[in-house]
């Protein structure tokens, strides 16, 4: 199955389950036609914009969904599992770290670097995730540092929380010249890590189950050397949207949205400092 064609950082395509393929239009126009919309991550927008915007779908009753993909990541998808069923106990910590080498790449380009640079496109899948795993997070995210080590805006960010449980921090860089995805989840009775995502392969998902008072844990681990599935997966889960008349839910694009511009002035000022 060919990936489906999609736009950058508030740029749209509309599509229904007839014609998947439709043709680009300001986004009044495709849900006047009964057009749904696809949307590439991270939704950005003034608050009443984006609330407008759910509005109007509702009312032409089409569905506008923004794609986060690594949702569908295999290995994400046993994590939260994982994490629902209760196996680990109490979570404390969760810590991720998401890296490519794009720098160059980025700096040749001058609508991408830009703004607070590699925080609204990677942290805004980190933060998806987060919630994606452990439900509402609220806003409480501080940054600890920004660097422009090669670009005009930040190609190394890190960002944390303060009172959410578990307590979450976030890696994210444009200089791993090696692309690369960790996640380390430290509880009650065990660890959860992953290692690397399907398309850069292979990836590791391994749980250890803690030994009381203390003791190499016994562990289990996955290993997955295949392509990336997550296009075709959320591409069907869209088309499934449209054909069950989901009703539009934006909510936690208006949290993104929110967190990601606070966090992107934070920074922008950290980096220039």
């Amino acid at each position: 199955m060919h990936e489906p064609p999609r736009h950058h950082a508030g740029h749209t395509e509309q599509q229904d389950a007839e014609d998947p393929a439709g043709d680009i239009h300001p986004p009044e126009l495709p849900f006047e036609r009964g057009k749904h919309l696809l949307v590439e991550k991270p939704l950005f927008g003034p608050r009443e914009e984006l609330e407008s915007l759910r509005a109007l779908a509702e009312s032409n009753r089409v569905a506008c969904y923004t794609a986060y993909n690594h949702r569908f990541e295999p290995h994400y998808v046993r994590m939260r599992n994982l994490i629902a069923s209760g196996q680990l106990g109490t979570i404390y910590r969760c810590r991720m770290f998401y890296g490519n080498g794009t720098a160059r790449l980025v700096r040749d380009s001058a609508w991408r670097d830009q703004g607070a640079g590699v925080l609204p496109d990677l942290g805004s899948h980190l933060l998806d995730t987060a919630k994606f795993w452990f439900g509402d997070l609220g806003e409480d995210f501080q940054i600890l540092s920004a660097d422009c080590f090669e670009n005009r805006a930040p190609d190394h960010v890190v960002m944390a929380s303060k009172t959410t449980r578990p307590k979450l921090e976030f890696e994210m860089t444009l200089l791993s010249w090696r692309n690369h995805f960790t996640c380390d989840i430290l509880a009650e009775k065990g660890t959860a890590h992953i290692r690397s995502l399907c398309k850069w392969g292979p990836t590791t998902f391994t749980y250890r189950e803690r030994i009381l008072p203390s003791g190499r844990p016994p562990e289990e681990s996955v290993t997955l050397v295949q392509d990336d599935p997550t296009w075709a997966l959320e591409y069907a889960h869209f088309k499934t949207l449209c054909e069950r008349g989901a009703e539009t839910d934006l909510s936690n694009d208006l949290w993104l949205n929110s967190l990601l511009r606070r966090l992107g002035r934070d920074a922008q000022k950290e980096a220039a400092t």
